[in-house]
């Protein structure tokens, strides 16, 4: 049986050079950073040298870049931090509908120790339009968090316009760059954004390590305490294997080319079953405001779960949301955010590429997905 994996949004598989330049860093180069002996030396060359190269990948410089054990430990860093160091300003934060469930339930953990947070609504599209932003600002608003790349419907959000409204009203822009960071533009040179969510396993590099680039100046202070590592912003040991694999999976990534060949693959994707497959629509926007890996759609009168579960019986790997709330039976709240019923958003289908997948897997899918979606409906109570 074809093995098809599409669920990219989820995690990658890891790129053999990342795996190559990780290996010595177990076995051989194994020291810990903080000691000042030959092999902590190395181990602590090798962490500065990974993060110039994670901090000129978004144009920052080197000591603003803060590792950490991933995308959501960097989420709650920045909102909590802010959040805490900057109650005499105020105490309102703004995010919105379609965020990461770890932004989502920092934000709704803050409303129980005393802030207030307003949930911005999206368009049709999951756009956030700058002047329902602006018209949220209060005299209290300390934070704005907003995600960069949707992970559900891809969804690239304009950080420079947001930013520019941030920055004038002299508020702080944290987004969650992990599913954009090196698919779509991010350079903080350009774009007003105070604090950036990165992470490793989205990029084909390894699990448990991330990165949180905090812009100079920002008044932020350590929410994870112990010997002071990471500028006494991050204690814990660093994960010095994950960290090295960081760079290298983000050097690779960085690679333009890989864009436009997943774009391609996409509307490829996107067009082939619209053309074949009837009472079907395209969750969130096409073209370049859609990250390059991303395909989200409805299927009218059946259970997204279902055409998973039948993808899956014949080799390929989908999903219907988030990885971290597919545990739930709850509608997707990012679709219903869109405007989705909850009856639509349960019929939802993401296919998720990456710079491995190939023309024939999307050509695989196309000859599969329409027979498996009219089966269902043939057998469907709705």
């Amino acid at each position: 049986m074809k093995e098809i994996y599409m669920d990219n949004a989820a995690t990658t598989k890891i790129d053999q050079k990342v795996i190559k330049a990780m290996l010595p860093y177990f076995d051989q180069k194994y020291g810990n950073a903080s000691s000042t002996h030959t092999k902590g030396r190395e181990a602590k060359n090798a962490m500065e040298s990974a993060r110039k190269v994670i901090a000129k990948s978004i144009g920052a410089a080197a000591e603003e870049i803060i590792f950490t054990s991933g995308g959501t430990e960097s989420n709650n860093f920045a909102i909590k931090s802010i959040a805490f160091n900057n109650k005499e300003k105020g105490n309102h934060i703004i995010t919105t509908k379609i965020e990461h469930d770890c932004v989502l339930n920092s934000c709704k953990w803050l409303q129980t120790q005393g802030f207030d947070v307003t949930y911005l609504d999206v368009d049709k599209e999951g756009f956030v339009r700058p002047e329902v932003l602006e018209k949220a600002i209060t005299p209290k608003t300390i934070l704005v968090t907003i995600i960069h790349g949707n992970n559900e419907i891809g969804t690239i959000q304009d950080l420079k316009a947001l930013g520019e409204i941030c920055k004038k009203h002299e508020i702080y822009l944290h987004t969650d760059a992990c599913q954009s960071y090196t698919k779509t533009e991010i350079n903080v040179k350009k774009q007003p954004v105070n604090l950036i969510t990165l992470n490793a396993h989205k990029i084909h590099g390894p699990k448990g390590v991330g990165a949180l680039y905090i812009r100079k100046g920002t008044n932020i202070k350590a929410w994870q305490h112990g010997g002071g590592h990471e500028r006494n912003l991050r204690s814990g040991t660093e994960n010095l294997p994950g960290i090295v694999g960081f760079a290298e999976a983000a050097k690779i990534a960085n690679d333009k080319k890989h864009v436009k060949y997943m774009a391609g693959l996409r509307d490829k994707l996107i067009e082939g079953i619209e053309k074949n497959i009837p009472e079907c629509k395209l969750n969130g926007p096409r073209g370049e405001k859609r990250l390059c890996n991303n395909i989200n759609f409805v299927f009218s009168r059946i259970e997204g779960e279902a055409i998973g579960g039948y993808l899956d019986l014949k080799g390929v790997s989908s999903s219907t949301g988030s990885a971290c709330s597919s545990h739930t039976l709850e509608p997707s709240h990012v679709l219903q955010a869109i405007g989705l019923s909850k009856a639509e958003a349960n019929g939802s289908l993401r296919l998720s590429i990456s710079r491995y997948t190939t023309e024939e897997e999307i050509g695989y899918v196309l000859e599969i997905l329409p027979g498996i979606v009219k089966k269902l409906r043939l057998i469907s109570p709705l």
